[in-house]
């Protein structure tokens, strides 16, 4: 029998590119770790204001070293994040606050369609540099992710609520709570207290805190 699962909390932002690769690593050992996975869409501009941090890319010398450890991170971990000097530009111009709305009450709807629902904003974004700020795009995302007009009609309409607004809200604190002041926020709870990592790169240690073996990012 399986000892009691450990709950993984990854809090998330499909404006940034890091938390498509945790996102991703996390899916594929979801089903080989003993864990519960649950994804918790969260607003990174919100977290930034919170905790005063800035955009590492706002740092020239930082920007260049970022260009290089995406693509090279995107190679090994296998997740298809396409990256070139003027996205920096295009991540300070776009507000990913309605795509996380929309996620957020996709997650109160029909929660099954987290998953793929968020890996199509990230393509969208970072695979095919498309927009995803204006309705008319969250709803060609929704329906790339394999929903009906209807439905996506019905979340769209969700997103100005000030429940849909709150829970976003409420979510974005928690990762400051937990410790966040970033993302990808990765919160394991174990032996009885959470434990925060900070970025893609640190899914080996959150393994070995757990006491489940690291496979590589791409187990097969």
């Amino acid at each position: 029998a399986r000892m009691g699962r450990t709950v993984v909390e990854l809090f998330y932002d499909v404006i940034s590119p890091y938390s498509w690769l945790g996102f991703e690593v996390l899916c594929r050992y979801q089903h080989i770790w003993n864990i519960d996975l649950r994804f918790r869409p969260a607003f990174l501009g919100g977290i930034m204001q919170l905790t005063g941090n800035k955009p590492p890319a706002m740092l020239p010398k930082r920007a260049e070293y970022l260009l290089k450890d995406i693509k090279r991170m995107a190679k090994f971990y296998q997740v298809p994040v396409k990256i070139s000097g003027d996205d920096f530009q295009r991540i300070f111009q776009t507000s990913s606050l309605a795509a996380m709305r929309f996620i957020t009450a996709m997650d109160m709807t029909k929660p099954e369609y987290l998953e793929p629902l968020s890996r199509e904003f990230w393509i969208r974004f970072w695979s095919q540099h498309e927009d995803i700020s204006q309705p008319e795009n969250i709803l060609t995302v929704a329906r790339q992710a394999g929903l009906s007009s209807e439905l996506s009609q019905k979340v769209l309409e969700m997103i100005s609520s000030p429940t849909v607004k709150d829970r976003l809200k409420q979510t974005t604190d928690e990762a400051v709570k937990y410790g966040a002041f970033g993302m990808p926020a990765v919160v394991a709870h174990y032996n009885g207290k959470p434990h925060l990592f900070f970025g893609s790169d640190r899914l080996e240690l959150l393994g070995s805190v757990i006491g489940e073996k690291w496979l590589g990012p791409a187990p097969s």
